[in-house]
């Protein structure tokens, strides 16, 4: 399999696994202001459906693309971690610009002190499932 379809397939397994972790999380009333999907399309003006497929599109083809682009070389144990790292970044991308955008504040502190701790773990969880499900597709 080449690394591009490798690249999507990782990042739509760790979308899902991300996603089903939110849902969990909003079922279970933890943190329930940290509504990725609901921030999504709010700031598109668009339904959550249409959230659920931007936030599809972002973790599939975004970060899997960049993954290959950035990762593709490594060895075969250094992909989970350096999904992590690229998870950290997304991280750092979205409590600069797309929190403050959403009207939440830099880190999205306007939700809560916790908030950009809950999205670190999240985002990390998913970048070490991207680059696990690489490192196991391509191995």
């Amino acid at each position: 399999m080449t690394p591009l379809w490798a690249g999507l397939i990782a990042g739509f397994v760790a979308t899902t696994i991300l996603s089903m972790m939110q849902f969990v999380k909003q079922k279970m009333n933890i943190m329930p202001q940290l509504d990725m999907i609901g921030m999504i399309s709010g700031m598109m003006g668009a339904s959550r459906g249409m959230g659920w497929v931007v936030h599809f599109i972002v973790g599939t083809v975004l970060y899997g693309l960049t993954y290959v682009y950035l990762f593709a070389g490594l060895g075969p144990d250094a992909h989970w971690l350096s999904g992590a790292a690229l998870g950290a970044a997304g991280w750092l991308m979205a409590m600069l610009v797309m929190m403050p955008m959403a009207g939440n504040g830099v880190f999205g502190l306007k939700l809560g002190r916790m908030v950009p701790v809950m999205a670190l773990m999240m985002h990390i969880v998913f970048g070490a499932i991207l680059g696990f499900v690489y490192g196991w597709i391509v191995a």
